[in-house]
Formats: structure tokens, C-alpha cells, sequence
């Protein structure tokens, strides 16, 4: 059965690893579509050589560039099934988007997130910040929803219906958060599969930075104490 999937690729700057990424998505999904999110090097013309739609966001932020994708396939005539969303900087394993679909194809999940597991994450490749964020998001998760969420990897798999159910909102590092608060506002049915993560091809946006990781943290806390309360 065609389950109709598409991946959607947030990229800023990445021209050394989007068609790795790319070239690795299995041939099973329709179409790849990266969004570049004000890039100023040759993302675009690589990720189009390697066969991607590319569309371009030029307001920097995480969410943005998702939601960009989203309106573009709210567009199309056909609707997806699934959506697949993957960074671009080549530190998750793009092959392993079959493991992170498979729940909702076999087990009719509403929702799926890869979770970066310590024995499969290769050294070096999240930062102390990163690390913390994580385990401190997700414990409140659990603390004020009953969550079994340990991780808010980048690398997860939505039914198409349910994602626009979910009525997304946050434009730069909350998105995940968001998405997964949202899902369990939502009572979604969820499971996370364990991924294999790596150091990524060049600076993290994000946790490579101070102010970044700040950024984020208190994004992430932001959306957690917002729907704790509602």
C-alpha cells in the first residue's frame, strides 16, 4: 500500500550535508522537501540537484521553516498520510526513517519520535545543554501529563491529520516541544523508537552557542508551563 509520506527538512546552511541526507532518505517516501531557512551558502542548489523540492523561508527560526513545509503540502492536491520531519546536518540516520514510520503503519500510532538513546549516540554528538534540556523537559512531561516521553529528538513521524490537528504555532526552538505537548493535550497515541545519533557536519545553530541554548531552554520551559496550567 502507497502510504504517501513526505519528509520535511529544516536547513540552514548546510550545503556539506543535505544530499547526504538526501541520498540516504529511503525510496519508499514521495517526496523530500527541504526548506531553506535564509541560507546564505549553496543549500539550495545542492539540495535540488539531489532531487529535493526546495522552498525557501527567509524568516530564521525552526517552526518557520516547518510550517513553510506544511503550507506547501497544504497546497497540493493529494494530501500525505504521513509526515517525516529530519534535520539536515547528517547527525541523524536518514535509513532509519522505516523504524520511526513503522508503528504507524503496523500499529495505526498516531505519532512517533526517534529517541536519541545514550548507548546509540555516538560521543560528543549532544552537548551538556542538549543533554539536560532533555532530561529536564522531559521529566516535567511526565511529572504534569503522565508522559513516557524521553527525549525531544527532531527526527519523528505524524499522521498528516493529526499534525494539523495539533494547530502548530512556534516559529523558532520550540517547535518539538510544542508538537509533543500538543500530542498529549491531544491524548494522540505515541511511542518513541530508540535512533542511532552521530556529531553532525559542521555548528550546531542551537546548542553550538550560548545564547542559542538559553534561547531554547527557555522556549522549551515556556510551552511546558503553558499547557501545565491551562
Amino acid at each position: 500500500m502507497n502510504q504517501n509520506i513526505k519528509v520535511i527538512i529544516p536547513a540552514y546552511n548546510e550545503e556539506a550535508s543535505i544530499a547526504l541526507v538526501i541520498n540516504d532518505i529511503p525510496n519508499l517516501v514521495d517526496e523530500i522537501i527541504v526548506v531553506s531557512n535564509n541560507s546564505t551558502d549553496k543549500t539550495e542548489a545542492v539540495a535540488k540537484q539531489a532531487g529535493a523540492t526546495v522552498l525557501v523561508e527567509p524568516q530564521k527560526g525552526y517552526g518557520y521553516a516547518c510550517l513553510k513545509g506544511m503550507e506547501y503540502i497544504a497546497q497540493l492536491e493529494e494530501k500525505p498520510k504521513i509526515i517525516v520531519f529530519l534535520d539536515g546536518d547528517y547527525s541523524d540516520y536518514p535509513e532509519e526513517l522505516t523504524k520511526i514510520i513503522q508503528p504507524i503503519i503496523e500499529e495505526n500510532i498516531d505519532f512517533v519520535v526517534g529517541a536519541r538513546v545514550e548507548e546509540l549516540r555516538e560521543n560528543g554528538s549532544m552537548t551538556g545543554p542538549q543533554i539536560f534540556g532533555n532530561w529536564l523537559a522531559t521529566r516535567l512531561m511526565r511529572l504534569f501529563f503522565g508522559s513516557t516521553f524521553t527525549d525531544l529528538g527532531p527526527f519523528r513521524a505524524i499522521k498528516y491529520d493529526k499534525l494539523l490537528d495539533l494547530k502548530m504555532q512556534d516559529k523558532t526552538y520550540g517547535w518539538t516541544v510544542e508538537m509533543q505537548l500538543k500530542a498529549l493535550k491531544q491524548r494522540l497515541s505515541y511511542k518513541e523508537v530508540p535512533v542511532k545519533y552521530k556529531n553532525r557536519i559542521g555548528v550546531s545553530k542551537v546548542s553550538g552557542t550560548i545564547k542559542g541554548a538559553i534561547f531554547a531552554g527557555v522556549k522549551i520551559l515556556t510551552w511546558i508551563f503553558k499547557y501545565s496550567f491551562k
